[in-house]
């Protein structure tokens, strides 16, 4: 699942971030099986030499619980999920249009190349 993400998101900032704007911003997160463990520079590391280096990498934050990250917060309120108002796994992914409005809430296990057919409602 990790190579899949990382790989197509790559892809698709690559495809879309200089003619559309696209911007792909990654947040670490532990909470999901301690898939994370690292700190900041390793985690940066392990991306830029094995994905490359392209979408904007964020310090390592939590999702969920009373620590969760306010941008998480402010998602989450805006857009459900379908078990829940928290994030369930890594890779859930939230589409925001280009006037920073949260408009679609993705499941962990939706591929990137997924999201692409999405993307021409909100530039």
């Amino acid at each position: 699942m990790t190579n899949k993400n990382y790989t197509q998101l790559m892809d698709l900032h690559s495809k879309y971030a200089e003619s559309k704007g696209l911007r792909i911003l990654f947040f670490p997160c532990n909470q999901f099986g301690g898939q994370e463990p690292w700190p900041e520079d390793k985690i940066k590391e392990f991306v830029t030499s094995k994905f490359g280096t392209g979408p904007d990498l964020f310090s390592k934050i939590n999702v969920n619980g009373s620590d969760a990250h306010p941008l998480f917060n402010f998602l989450k309120m805006k857009l459900k999920g379908t078990l829940g108002d928290f994030v369930k796994w890594n890779f859930t992914k939230f589409l925001i249009d280009s006037k920073g409005v949260p408009v679609v809430r993705y499941a962990p296990n939706t591929e990137p190349v997924d999201l692409e057919k999405d993307f021409a409602k909100y530039w």
